[in-house]
């Protein structure tokens, strides 16, 4: 099947969707990239149809052209096709019904063991791979390299949604998966083609005053622009989804109890249990 064409948008139109019209940055540089990057929606629903031949190494190859710390490398990538294993990542995600309704799962992992088997092969103790910086730069490096993958399957017409909730159950995720100790599975990723009844709306940010300053942190006018923030999603959150909700509400549900975090509050403790060590 050909690849849907990708949204492109003029800079108005692209901004308003994102920040709406009264909460517009200054007009700058444009050009069909950005426009791209600011048509970005996450999307919850998937065609069956299979990926053409090649587009799992081409999004790779995107993604092993974004920046990596100190040419590191620290992360590898799974690609789940099998519909037994993506129902068990869905099981694992509080039952996200698009992970098995996606084409390809791609497993995103912060990866130390192929740095540690070169230590152990070339008879080098690496002391500084058990320590908290080398987790974070793993884990960063498959951040950046998934983002890259996005955008390239973005520019190709397909839809993916990120999956945070595999850190809900770590360790099953490694089971399954068949991954040695040193590496875990931070994050999913589904691609596919999104399905025609799927809201598909951009959803709106926070304005940029709210999250760029100029020299030093902070800006006197955080309540105001939260507040109009809260209108906006909460009217986007009326149309694409089941009910009203605004960003606030979102933020103090979320990080206002322990059991939001679904298993995530013993993550440390996981972590090092998964070779880790985190020191």
């Amino acid at each position: 099947m050909d690849n849907a064409a990708p949204i492109t948008l003029s800079q108005q139109d692209a901004l308003t969707l994102r920040y709406g019209a009264d909460a517009l940055p200054p007009a700058g540089p444009w050009n069909e990239h950005i426009a791209l990057l600011l048509s970005h929606r996450s999307i919850r629903g998937y065609r069956p149809d299979a990926l053409p031949p090649g587009t799992v190494e081409t999004l790779v190859a995107a993604a092993q052209s974004a920046a990596t710390s100190s040419n590191l490398q620290s992360w590898s990538v799974i690609a789940v096709t099998d519909p037994a294993v993506k129902a068990v990542m869905a099981k694992v995600a509080a039952n996200q019904k698009h992970i098995e309704q996606c084409p390809v799962f791609l497993v995103w992992l912060a990866d130390l063991s192929r740095n540690e088997r070169l230590g152990n092969a070339e008879g080098t103790e690496l002391v500084a791979l058990p320590y908290l910086e080398s987790f974070l730069v793993a884990a960063l490096d498959a951040g950046l390299a998934a983002q890259n993958a996005v955008v390239a399957a973005e520019s190709l017409g397909l839809a993916t949604v990120y999956i945070g909730a595999l850190r809900n159950d770590p360790q099953k995720v490694a089971e399954v998966l068949g991954l040695p100790p040193g590496v875990m599975g931070v994050f999913g990723l589904c691609i596919g083609y999104a399905a025609p009844e799927v809201a598909n709306e951009v959803k709106p940010r926070l304005p940029q005053a709210a999250v760029l300053f100029h020299e030093t942190y902070g800006t006197p006018d955080e309540a105001a622009l939260r507040a109009g923030y809260d209108a906006k999603l909460g009217a986007f959150s009326q149309r694409n989804e089941i009910s009203q909700d605004n960003w606030s509400s979102r933020v103090l549900r979320r990080l206002g109890r322990i059991t939001a975090l679904a298993g995530r509050d013993k993550l440390a403790g996981i972590l090092q249990a998964m070779g880790f060590p985190l020191r």
